[in-house]
């Protein structure tokens, strides 16, 4: 059996399909909007250096659901000077905001391991901030691919 369109259905299908791949770029903006905004609030209006952080992260994650995630900041984690706060951010997900730590003097290192998911590929920031309100951050671009393929 043979379905013949109108005119009026078949432009109202093409309009329905443009909408419907138009969604995921609008969303994909909107964590991005997001992730900047986390960001400027996490910094309180300074300027994150690229140094102290050191982000552990895969280049290519075969599988989405359980990527590994290793941060390190370097700090003598004294009564002077020591972590206060570490934010990870992935400005690809969802909800971009990943994970929170909090650490003081007594943690004795300013490092933690976890598992992270990723929708897909991006950008996953980890920042730190101090006692005296410096912040520090390392970024790196994850791949991910659907069963290895390249996706």
């Amino acid at each position: 059996m043979t379905h013949t369109y109108t005119r009026r259905q078949s432009l109202a299908l093409t309009a329905a399909l443009a909408v419907g791949a138009a969604l995921p770029r609008a969303a994909r903006a909107d964590a991005k909007a997001e992730a900047a905004e986390l960001i400027k609030r996490f910094a309180d209006g300074k300027e994150p250096m690229k140094s102290a952080v050191t982000l552990d992260l895969p280049e290519i994650a075969e599988n989405g659901n359980t990527v590994p995630l290793g941060v390190r900041i370097a700090s003598p984690m004294t009564a002077q000077s020591y972590v206060t706060e570490a934010l990870i951010i992935a400005d690809g997900n969802p909800n971009a905001k990943t994970a929170t730590l909090k650490f003081s003097p007594l943690s004795g290192k300013a490092e933690a391991s976890l598992r992270i998911r990723l929708a897909q590929t991006q950008t996953v920031t980890a920042l730190a901030k101090m006692n005296d309100g410096s912040v520090y951050m390392d970024q790196k671009v994850v791949k991910v691919t659907i069963g290895g393929c390249g996706g």
